[in-house]
């Protein structure tokens, strides 16, 4: 019986959201401008259902602002490659986990950010899937350039788009959220598609969403096991059709840090600002499945970690790092998922900061 480890890789393994810290450092108020599109990405996906579109088609959106303001392959390399922030331990714990079970990472991030994390850490890149880009391949009009730089300007002067509680269609959004999201649907879908830039929008396909959830159909084909024996590890909504897919069939699916949607979809939930946690649960599922998973969390106490053979080093180490009050580790329920979720949130932003903390 081959188990199988699955990871997302931006908030499980580090802490940045790349594509916001890309457009932060190379838009003007690009902080704002692209909150405002990951939040227009969360009513596409949610409410909206746009065929076609996917969780975590953020990526492709910012791509002609990107370019308009000069972003090339090696910009986006150079920048990621000097910026990365590990999670505490994540180094450690993936190589721990890869060297007793096969290990993946699928990831919505842009490629030159995942393969110079991976060359960091010593992660075999041929177990990763991401979003593949070439920017460079594409042209783009000087005047599309001047047209994509007013629009950042309008975008970014965009009420927060938030929404609204058992929200059905944006028949339910107040007047002013439903005509900017009305808006942005001309910006992407007329004008930009219409543009020479605009074929990006077309042929970059970030790995979010269904996507996400081919991927980890794809490793387990590669691995010759099944859904029931994976352990899935995500953050956000671009690992809900993913963590349906594998909690579906039996497998085990983890929120680390998670968001509401994470919390919405996973079946245990982890607070922490260490990795080693999931090399501990990791390890569990890898020995006694997810049934022993579960009884742990039931128990979880570092007295209780050589009940379930945990490794002898990982015990050693947790006990190191907290001596006194382990990490929140927790099973969902839906009685608890409005607490945890709120407790979780909260905890995300504490770690990776309140701007990525609060995205999608």
């Amino acid at each position: 019986m081959t188990r199988l480890f699955i990871t997302d890789l931006e908030g499980p393994i580090s802490k940045n959201d790349n594509a916001f810290e890309i457009t932060a450092h190379t838009i003007p108020k690009g902080e704002a401008f692209y909150t405002l599109l990951s939040r227009y990405d969360d009513v596409l996906v949610e409410v909206v259902k746009k065929p076609g579109y996917k969780a975590g088609d953020t990526l492709r959106l910012i791509l002609p602002f990107l370019k308009a303001y000069g972003v090339t392959n090696k910009k986006i390399e150079t920048y990621s490659a000097q910026n990365i922030l590990l999670l505490a331990g994540a180094d450690k714990a993936l190589q721990f986990i890869n060297s007793i079970m096969p290990s993946f990472i699928v990831s919505t991030s842009y490629e030159q950010y995942v393969y110079a994390l991976c060359r960091r850490i010593n992660f075999p890149t041929e177990n990763v899937y991401c979003t593949k880009l070439d920017l460079d391949k594409y042209e783009i009009e000087p005047s599309e350039a001047h047209r994509l730089k007013e629009m950042v300007k309008e975008i970014s002067r965009m009420p927060r788009l938030e929404i609204p509680p058992d929200a059905k269609s944006l028949t339910d959004f107040p007047h002013m959220l439903r005509k900017a999201v009305m808006r942005l649907d001309e910006i992407f879908w007329d004008e930009i598609s219409r543009m020479k830039i605009g074929k990006v929008l077309k042929e970059v396909n970030p790995i979010g969403g269904f996507e996400k959830a081919n991927s980890v159909q794809d490793a387990v084909e590669r691995t010759k096991t099944d859904l029931s024996n994976i352990l899935y590890v995500g953050d956000s909504i671009t690992d809900v059709l993913a963590f349906q897919k594998v909690r579906n069939e039996g497998g085990l699916t983890v929120s680390f840090n998670g968001n509401n949607y994470a919390l919405r979809e996973a079946e245990i939930a982890i607070m922490s600002e260490n990795a080693i946690v999931t090399a501990i649960l990791a390890d569990v599922f890898n020995k006694h499945g997810k049934e022993g998973v579960f009884k742990l969390v039931t128990e979880w106490r570092s007295s209780k970690l050589k009940k379930y053979e945990v490794d002898e080093s990982l015990q050693k180490r947790l006990r190191e790092l907290y001596p006194k009050k382990l990490p929140t580790v927790e099973i969902i329920s839906d009685e608890n998922r409005e607490m945890l979720s709120e407790k979780s949130i909260a905890f995300r932003k504490s770690v990776r900061g309140v701007s990525i903390g609060a995205l999608g």
